[in-house]
């Protein structure tokens, strides 16, 4: 504790929450708590988050092949210290037609009304404050979109994104692919056999997108008319036998 990042001691119980707001003397209140009770203290102000990043990504990614689509594209460098014999490929397709499609993605995806709609599904109830977390965190980070209403800003995010890639990905390990290419492309990076017999997977990923979120509405809704109808199967009796 301190300027530099303490460390914890196994074994060492936890005695003291400190729920004092940032810049209210919490820096003196810890090291006051360190020699008061001979352990390491962990103070926000001064901790290194890495640590907890990247435990965070292996435990999410541990037991999957591959990790692809949000948030995981936005994790690259801490997935190469935690994978670093995993190949980086980046799925590519023409921007224009890419910034149309998330576009239209995103927009449908961050209408108000959804975060009352998805309310009573869980996870679906969290799917808003996810979009929000990740739009104002690292999204806003890496492509510098800090302050625009939504993740969408256009074609810079594509350029960003790949500039980027080649920035912090070795040559030898950063492989571009086209899904359109099929099978042999993908497992010449991979050092796989095409498989035989079987067509390369062609998913309209907007249509499946869209018949996901309209079931999920659908549930929704249905979940609503029961919540509602048994607040009047409730309620009813009660108002009569008050009136």
């Amino acid at each position: 504790m301190g300027h530099e990042a303490s460390k914890p001691t196994p074994g060492t119980k936890l005695r003291v929450m400190g729920a004092g707001l940032p810049r209210t003397g919490t820096a003196s209140f810890s090291k006051a708590l360190e020699i008061l009770l001979g352990g390491p203290i962990y103070h926000g102000g001064t901790q290194n988050y890495e640590w907890f990043v990247l435990d965070r990504i292996s435990d999410i990614t541990n037991g999957y092949a591959a990790i692809t689509g949000a948030p995981g594209h936005c994790f690259v460098p801490e997935l190469m210290r935690i994978y670093p014999d995993a190949k980086v490929i980046y799925t590519v397709r023409d921007p224009d037609a890419w910034d149309k499609s998330i576009d239209a993605i995103a927009t449908a995806s961050l209408q108000w009304y959804l975060r009352f709609i998805l309310f009573p599904v869980s996870p679906m109830r969290y799917f808003s404050r996810y979009l929000d977390t990740l739009a104002a965190g690292r999204w806003a980070e890496l492509y510098d979109t800090s302050g625009k209403p939504t993740m969408h800003v256009g074609v810079q995010v594509w350029e960003r994104h790949i500039e980027r890639l080649r920035e912090v990905v070795p040559a030898d390990k950063l492989v571009f692919f086209d899904v359109r290419d099929g099978w042999e492309p993908l497992c010449k990076a991979l050092g796989c056999n095409v498989p035989q017999n079987i067509e390369f997977p062609q998913i309209n990923e907007r249509a499946a997108i869209e018949s996901f979120a309209t079931e999920q509405v659908r549930q929704c809704l249905i979940r609503w008319v029961i919540i509602f109808s048994t607040s009047v199967i409730v309620i009813g009796p009660w108002k009569v036998w008050l009136g």
